[in-house]
C-alpha cells in the first residue's frame, strides 16, 4: 500500500513552474529521499505533503486519502526542519509535548509518550532542561522527538542535518536510518548530499529543474543512470561521447576513439536500444591505474599520464589523459599515490560501465 501518493503533482508561482507534472507512489514503511541541487522543487514538493503549500495541479493522497484540501494541523504528520524550531522559553519535555496538547489524551499519557519518545532518540534525561543547554546534534534528536510523539502517519524531513557539522552529520544520518526501522514509519527526506541519499534510503527521487529524473533504489540510480544529470550528480563520472554500432542479445556495443570497442551489459543500457550516438558511463572508482609493467589481467588496459593528483588521505582522485579525454579515477592508496607526470595504466571491466543515448551533435 502507498503511504503517499502523487498524481500529476504541478506548482506555479506566477510564470514560474516549479513543479513539472510530477507522479509517485511512496510504499509505507518506506524511506524515500527527495534528491536534487537548490532550486530543482524537492523542498516544494515536500511542502505541497505538508499542507504549507498548496499543489496548481494534481492530486496528493495519504494513506488512500486525498488531502489537497486538508489543512496542516489535520494530516497527522511530522515535521523536522533544518532550524528544529524549537521554543526556547519551553522545557525539552515541553517541546516533545507540543503536539500532543492539541489531541485528546491524559497528561498521565501524554508524560509516557514524551519519556518513550527521549528515549527512542537516546536522550531520556534531559526533560527539565532548555533548548540552550543542548549540543547542535542533541537539538535536533529532540525535534525528531517532538515530530514522531505524536504517531505521525508520515515524517517529513526538510534538509535536518545540514546544520550539523560533518563527523556529527554521518552519526546523525545512522542514528535517524535506526530509528526510522525501529519504528516503522514512512519518511520523506529532502537533502542535496548525495551520500545522505545513497546512505539512508530505501529509493531515491532525483530531480533536476522540477523534474524528476529517476526513481530508484541507490544501487539503481547510482549504477544504472537513467540520464547525463543523474550520472554526474551522484558521484563522479566519466561520461564519453560513443557511437552504438549495435545492440544484441548481450547489450549495446560501444565504440570510442582510444578505447575500441566495448560491449556494454544490457540491464546497465536500459535506454540505448538501437544504433547511433551514445555515451559511456564509467564511475571514476571502478577505474583502476597501475603501473604500465604490472601483467595484463581481465581489464581493458589503456595507456595514461596521470595530469594532476587530489591527495585525499586513504585515497586519491587523479586526473589521467588517455588520448584526448581526461579521466578521473579515485583509488585507494596502499603506499603512495602516482605522482604527476607519472605513465599508468587505465583499466577497467565492461561490465562496470552504464551506457547512456547520446546527441546527434
Amino acid at each position: 500500500m502507498s503511504a503517499v501518493s502523487l498524481t500529476n503533482i504541478v506548482k506555479k508561482f506566477g510564470g514560474f513552474t516549479a513543479v513539472h507534472r510530477m507522479s509517485m507512489e511512496i510504499p509505507d514503511g518506506s524511506f524515500v529521499t527527495l534528491l536534487g541541487p537548490s532550486g530543482c522543487g524537492k523542498t516544494t514538493t515536500l511542502r505541497m505533503i505538508a499542507g504549507l503549500i498548496d499543489p496548481t495541479e494534481g492530486d496528493i493522497t495519504i494513506k488512500g486519502q486525498r488531502i489537497n484540501e486538508v489543512p496542516i494541523h489535520r494530516r497527522n504528520l511530522g515535521l523536522v526542519f533544518q532550524n528544529y524550531a524549537l521554543f526556547p522559553h519551553k522545557t525539552i519535555a515541553e517541546n516533545v509535548a507540543f503536539g500532543l496538547k492539541y489531541r485528546s489524551i491524559s497528561k498521565a499519557d501524554a508524560a509516557k509518550k514524551v519519556k518513550d519518545a527521549l528515549e527512542l532518540v537516546q536522550l531520556p534525561h534531559v526533560g527539565d532542561r532548555y533548548p540552550k543547554q543542548l549540543s547542535g546534534g542533541q537539538q535536533q534528536r529532540i525535534a525528531l522527538a517532538r515530530a514522531i510523539v505524536i504517531e505521525p502517519d508520515v515524517l517529513l524531513l526538510d534538509e535536518p542535518l545540514s546544520a550539523l557539522d560533518a563527523n556529527l552529520r554521518e552519526d546523525m544520518r545512522v542514528e535517524l536510518k535506526r530509528i526510522q526501522h525501529r519504528i516503522g514509519i514512512t519518511t520523506v527526506f529532502v537533502t542535496h548530499d548525495q551520500s545522505e541519499a545513497l546512505a539512508m534510503s530505501d529509493r531515491i527521487v532525483v530531480m533536476s529543474n522540477g523534474r524528476v529524473e529517476q526513481i530508484g533504489t541507490p544501487e539503481e540510480v547510482y549504477n544504472t543512470p537513467a540520464s547525463e544529470f543523474v550520472s554526474r550528480f551522484l558521484g563522479i563520472s566519466n561520461i564519453l561521447p560513443a557511437t552504438c554500432r549495435e545492440v544484441n542479445g548481450t547489450g549495446p556495443a560501444l565504440e570510442l576513439p582510444h578505447f575500441g570497442e566495448i560491449t556494454v551489459p544490457k540491464e546497465r543500457a536500459p535506454n540505448v536500444g538501437s544504433a547511433g550516438p551514445a555515451q559511456l558511463v564509467i564511475r571514476a572508482e571502478k577505474l583502476v591505474l597501475t603501473d604500465k609493467a604490472e601483467p595484463a589481467d581481465d581489464r581493458i588496459a589503456l595507456d595514461g599520464i596521470v595530469e594532476a593528483v587530489d591527495y585525499q588521505g586513504q585515497a586519491a582522485r587523479y586526473f589521467v589523459r588517455v588520448g584526448d579525454q581526461q579521466l578521473q579515477a579515485i583509488n585507494m592508496i596502499d603506499q603512495r599515490p602516482f605522482a604527476e607526470g607519472a605513465p599508468v595504466s587505465v583499466r577497467f571491466r565492461p561490465r562496470d560501465c552504464a551506457a547512456l543515448p547520446g546527441t546527434s551533435q
